[in-house]
């Protein structure tokens, strides 16, 4: 595992992450990769699990912290989320879909790349499912917000979705991206 910084032309200028990678894979093996994005307090020491049980799946995990332009995680989550809402948000998005194009480009990637986020990184995912099309084969967002009903027909990912049951905003907007991916002809399914 290591901390690498990668350039965001189109957002803060460059995100830092924690890159994961199985201990077993030899240095030139090729590797799917799963992008683990964080909830609204930055890249925690609970997200660097999730992205080293990945690759103990034998994926190539990278865990970006959208927080990496206000000095990245202060080391505390209250912190973390009084920091995260001094970010332009558009500008991480940004940073986020570089992250995504980074890892699928890498060498020792096979091209084929994932998502998964919570809460604030659900809804990324599912962004970085339209922004990005054929380019990602699939997200499993956890409680994240869904894209827009007429963005939705550029997913080409397959989309597992999970939703905690007392989240009512959740859970009253999941009808509608079931509908609208299941009329785009989206491999799909939710879990509340």
């Amino acid at each position: 595992s290591e901390y690498i910084t990668i350039p965001t032309p189109q957002g803060n200028g460059n995100i830092k992450g924690y890159l994961v990678r199985p201990a077993s894979a030899a240095a030139t093996a090729k590797l799917p990769g799963v992008l683990v994005i964080h909830e609204n307090r930055g890249l925690n020491p609970h997200i660097e699990d999730v992205a080293r049980r990945f690759a103990l799946a034998n994926f190539m995990a990278f865990a970006p912290d959208g927080l990496t332009s206000v000095g990245g995680y202060p080391g505390d989550d209250d912190r973390g989320g009084m920091l995260f809402g001094t970010v332009d948000r558009a500008k991480m998005t940004e940073d986020f879909v570089a992250a995504a194009q980074w890892l699928k480009a890498r060498p020792d990637s096979t091209g084929r790349i994932g998502a998964t986020g919570f809460c604030f990184g659900g809804g990324v995912a599912n962004t970085i499912a339209v922004r990005l099309g054929a380019d990602i084969a699939a997200i499993a967002p956890f409680y994240g917000a869904a894209p827009a009903a007429a963005d939705v027909p550029k997913i080409k990912a397959a989309v597992l979705v999970h939703h905690g049951g007392e989240d009512a905003r959740l859970v009253a907007a999941w009808p509608e991206y079931d509908r609208a991916m299941t009329a785009a002809g989206i491999v799909h399914e939710g879990h509340i």
